[in-house]
């Protein structure tokens, strides 16, 4: 039997032993810019280890569609990594528990077009994969020396269905 996956959508609570969801719902925690600028503040917990730090990057990635096979997922022990793309497009998330040092049963996320991501440090996870053009994204991880990715391929991949 075929193992398959269903996005589901991008929740704060859904998504918490994972990561943090980066959107501007609620309310502002302050006002600022002579009251023309809401802040939603500290909404990420950026974790690095001591001899790397924080980074902006630019990615710019290929959409893909789905159906989408998940062969393989990875994950950055040595700091996070926020995800924030510069467009309004939903884009695809996929997670797995850490079980023994390998990937439990992954999950697949959908953003709603206004949301980024944050991925913990160590948390397993999918590529990047945007479903619409640009797949462009601002992602801020971590910058240093060591070895700070581990992947996994699946010995049977997962498909990943439409919603």
């Amino acid at each position: 039997m075929p193992r398959t996956l269903r996005p589901e959508p991008l929740t704060v609570a859904a998504f918490a032993p994972f990561g943090d969801v980066l959107d501007c719902t609620g309310s502002p925690d302050r006002i600022i810019n002579q009251g023309l600028c809401g802040r939603f503040h500290d909404r990420a917990w950026l974790d690095f280890d001591a001899s790397g730090r924080a980074g902006l990057s630019l990615f710019l990635a290929e959409p893909r569609s789905l159906p989408c096979r998940l062969e393989m997922v990875e994950r950055h022990p040595q700091g996070s990594q926020a995800f924030i793309p510069m467009h309004e497009h939903p884009f695809l998330v996929i997670t797995a528990p850490d079980e023994g040092d390998r990937p439990g049963t992954p999950r697949a996320f959908l953003t709603d077009g206004a949301q980024g991501i944050n991925l913990h440090r160590g948390i397993w996870h999918g590529v990047l994969t945007p479903l619409s053009a640009p797949g462009r994204f601002a992602v801020i991880d971590r910058i240093g020396p060591g070895d700070n990715l581990k992947e996994h391929w699946f010995a049977e991949p997962w498909t990943v269905l439409p919603v």
